[in-house]
């Protein structure tokens, strides 16, 4: 090779090289994936930050409680004791084979008239008297129940229903927070964008606890409902953009371990706190002390190096490698800059083509793909949150009953973790749903007295759908095409999340019978498992890059594969997130976008790997080839294995998506 080549390649190289997407996972081995930095930033930051959704996402079914013992209100018999004012002015009525006052009725008859006329010790009532439905509110017995908003609002009888319309207005506001957050992380940072959505939530529950009417206090559920996902999803994501790919999976575990620990908290909190504009003081003001992380909560360097903000991105960089105990590579700042500004020349030439939801069903593997994986993805939302909700209702002790809801959650994360790295993901996500949802519908032939054996079964119901949710998202994520796979699982999460929205009113059947809800529940959980058996197991594959690829990525299913529990061994075109430079992995490499030097894999589009890799394997590599490829490599994820992390955006940065 002569001089002039060698000048020309090097050319070359440096042009690629400035024209490479920048992408930290490159440096973050220089100056630490995990060192003391990211250490302090997660333990004492990011997962703390996670306890406000717990809190304000569940505190609003202990707001709604409803005393046992309630009848309707005579004003002309207040000065009569609680026995003779039931005795004299409440019908008695059967209820379940027992006589009992009546809760929503009382005798219609003219209480002045009859009192001026009769002593009151001559008065007896009958059932000739007419009756008439409670027109001057209700008393309630308040020896268990002290103070919710059903007591406040008498929202009992033709009203009950009004709380379940609170739980529907909190997950009414979540998509459309994550959408206006999600905008706002984009473009504001993901630091302002968190601040912004706790003060939205605090705001949110002070009118909650200002609240003098149903109305207004529905609406206080609405603002809080918007930022009970972002709240939760934005601290993750800072988390998730400073650490290295070997510890995202850890950062995902313990993020929901957190969040699961705040709801334990919250049953603590909601057993001393009986009254419950107090409660919603509790569950909201000490989070006022979390803006005193304006002075240490850092910007994601991700999204600065994104948005060309070079200098303030390397002060954090250089800080975490200080603070690491790293030395910070020179050489990195010059060819970051170099990055920086050839990727905002890109932005501003090219034209990228937008992909939407509708490409995803344009060929039939695809969108069977895309419908199967949106309804394991609704099934598992929907089933989780409801039994989240139901937690209370079940068992002798509704604040114990929802502590141990909470807590059977953190060993099915453990667990669930270890599985997927040894029998993927399709079985133990299916397996665990269709258990779990005969769990659920177990409860059916229990008698009713047999209030901890339905304990039991719910708690193991709910510590089997909280696996498998923790599953969905890995699972989808690899399912969807690299291309593909914000928009997937963007559309995925928001059609599951319409199930919050129903999930109320499948609760509110449980007024009538208890175990209704949990059979509901659990046939839809048997269901969604059942259909999931249908979809490729993506662990030890080549996973999809292309909308193309995507077709092709489970097209050989079989029936034969639904009852193969082991997934099968590593398939010869390797997998997109090895770090092995074998020839399968060269050839993916070379496909990604990039043509190869040497003529023979010219004018090939990045759907075509076949082609690419005769091209790799049949000529020798250059050395801008090679240089290249250990370039590329660093920046694969390590570990296909329980692979958790959201989607980035073609900038490198993290995406907020809806994920509840």
């Amino acid at each position: 090779m002569d001089a002039k080549d060698s000048d020309r390649l090097e050319e070359t190289h440096e042009k690629a090289e400035t024209e490479e997407p920048f992408d930290l996972d490159e440096l973050l081995p220089a100056i630490g994936e995990f060192g003391r930095y990211q250490k302090l930033l997660l333990w004492l930051i990011c997962l703390p930050a996670c306890i406000p959704c717990g809190f304000c996402a569940f505190n609003q079914l202990f707001m709604t409680d409803v005393p046992e013992e309630y009848w309707c209100k005579i004003p002309e018999l207040q000065n009569f004791s609680t026995e003779e004012r039931k005795l004299y002015g409440i019908p008695i009525v059967e209820h379940d084979g027992l006589e009992e006052f009546s809760k929503c009725s009382r005798y219609a008859v003219d209480w002045k008239a009859l009192l001026a006329s009769n002593d009151s010790s001559s008065i007896i009532p009958n059932n000739s008297w007419p009756v008439e439905h409670c027109r001057d509110g209700w008393e309630f017995n308040s020896s268990t129940v002290i103070s919710s908003i059903v007591i406040d609002y008498n929202l009992v009888c033709e009203y009950d229903i009004y709380p379940t319309l609170g739980l529907v207005a909190l997950n009414t506001g979540g998509p459309v927070g994550v959408f206006l957050f999600g905008m706002l992380n984009d473009r504001a940072g993901r630091r302002t964008s968190y601040f912004c959505c706790l003060a939205t939530l605090l705001f949110g529950s002070f009118i909650t606890a200002a609240s003098r009417s149903f109305s207004m206090w529905a609406l206080s559920r609405v603002i809080v409902g918007l930022t009970i996902p972002a709240v939760y999803q934005i601290p993750f994501i800072i988390a998730l953009e400073l650490v290295g790919p070997n510890y995202r999976s850890f950062v995902t575990v313990m993020t929901c371990t957190f969040y699961t620990l705040s709801l334990m908290m919250l049953a603590g909190v909601t057993y001393l706190i009986r009254d419950w504009v107090e409660l919603t003081f509790y569950t909201s003001v000490p989070f006022l002390l979390y803006f005193l992380y304006l002075f240490v909560m850092p910007e994601s360097p991700r999204w600065l190096l994104m948005k060309g903000r070079l200098e303030e991105a390397l002060q954090i960089l250089e800080k975490m490698a200080r603070i690491n105990g790293k030395q910070f590579p020179a050489a990195f700042k010059s060819k970051l800059q170099l990055r920086v500004q050839a990727e905002k020349n890109r932005t501003e030439k090219r034209k990228e083509v937008s992909i939407g939801p509708f490409d995803l069903c344009r060929t039939p593997n695809m969108r069977l793909k895309t419908i199967l994986i949106t309804l394991n993805w609704f099934v598992n939302e929907t089933v989780y949150l409801g039994l989240s909700y139901y937690g209370p209702s079940l068992g002798e002790n509704q604040y114990l009953s929802f502590f141990l809801s909470s807590l059977v959650e953190i060993p099915s994360y453990l667990v669930c973790w270890v599985a997927m790295d040894r029998w993927g993901r399709r079985w133990p996500m299916c397996m665990l749903m269709i258990l779990g949802g005969i769990s659920c519908v177990a409860t059916v032939v229990l008698p009713e007295d047999a209030v901890m054996e339905t304990l039991c079964l719910y708690l193991l119901s709910k510590s089997m759908i909280s696996a498998s949710f923790l599953i969905i998202y890995p699972f989808a994520g690899e399912l969807y095409p690299t291309q593909v796979r914000g928009v997937g699982i963007g559309t995925s999460s928001y059609i599951g999340g319409l199930g919050l929205i129903v999930i109320p009113f499948i609760t509110y059947l449980g007024k009538e019978n208890l175990i209704l809800p949990l059979v509901i529940m659990g046939c839809v959980s048997v269901a969604g498992g059942f259909t999931g058996l249908r979809l490729p197991e993506t662990l030890h594959h080549r996973l999809p890059q292309t909308l193309e690829e995507g077709e092709l990525f489970g097209q050989d299913w079989t029936v034969d594969d639904c009852f193969r529990c082991m997934p099968s061994k590593k398939s010869p075109t390797g997998s997109y997130e090895n770090l092995s430079l074998e020839p399968s992995d060269t050839a993916l490499e070379l496909n990604i976008g990039q043509p190869l030097v040497n003529g023979s894999g010219a004018g090939r589009g990045p759907g075509d790997a076949r082609g690419t890799y005769s091209a790799a394997t049949s000529t020798e590599k250059t050395p801008l080839e090679m240089a290249r490829l250990r370039r590329q490599s660093m920046k694969r994820l390590v570990r296909q294995a329980s692979t958790m992390d959201t989607q980035k955006t073609a900038d490198g940065a993290m995406q907020l998506t809806y994920w509840f």
